[in-house]
């Protein structure tokens, strides 16, 4: 996933290591702001494939935010289920390299969530108990629908 080109509506293709120096370079300019990282990963299929986008989301509490993106092509997934946990998982590994680059920079002060494409109504919500609980098990904030807008909205917007 960090070799995958990510994309921000403002700047255009940029590598991983641009989107860190760039929510770095946000975060340090505005040091008495606060800021959440949101993560999200939403999903399209066709006959073959499933299309997965991923956004890192950079919202400066009270004053907006950016977003970065990422597609990764796969081989269509045997069900749902597979599915949504292919989102949850791309998601959480994204946010476990956005921490550990974010630590080596010494820049801790903020929040990070993982946002699920799940909510209540609807197929998966058979599936929220064991994905959220992944992600808490983890030591990490999760959101479902219709907070969940990182994946729902953000993401979604790109599949």
């Amino acid at each position: 996933m960090l070799d995958q080109a990510f994309y921000n509506p403002s700047i255009g293709e940029m590598t991983f290591d641009d989107v860190i120096s760039t929510i770095v370079s946000e975060m340090d300019g505005h040091s008495k702001e606060r800021f959440e990282l949101l993560i999200g990963t939403d999903s399209s299929t066709s006959v073959h494939h499933l299309e997965l986008v991923s956004a890192i989301v950079l919202h400066k509490i009270g004053r907006g935010g950016r977003y970065f993106w990422t597609r990764k092509r796969e081989r269509r997934t045997r069900s749902l289920r597979h599915q949504i946990w292919r989102e949850a998982w791309l998601s959480f590994e994204l946010a476990q390299h956005v921490i550990r680059r974010l630590e080596s920079e010494s820049l801790l002060q903020f929040n990070l969530e993982i946002h699920i494409d799940i909510g209540e109504n609807g197929p998966t919500k058979e599936l929220i108990d064991e994905v959220v609980g992944m992600i808490l098990g983890n030591g990490l904030a999760v959101r479902i629908k219709p907070h969940a807008y990182a994946a729902s909205a953000v993401a979604d917007k790109h599949t």
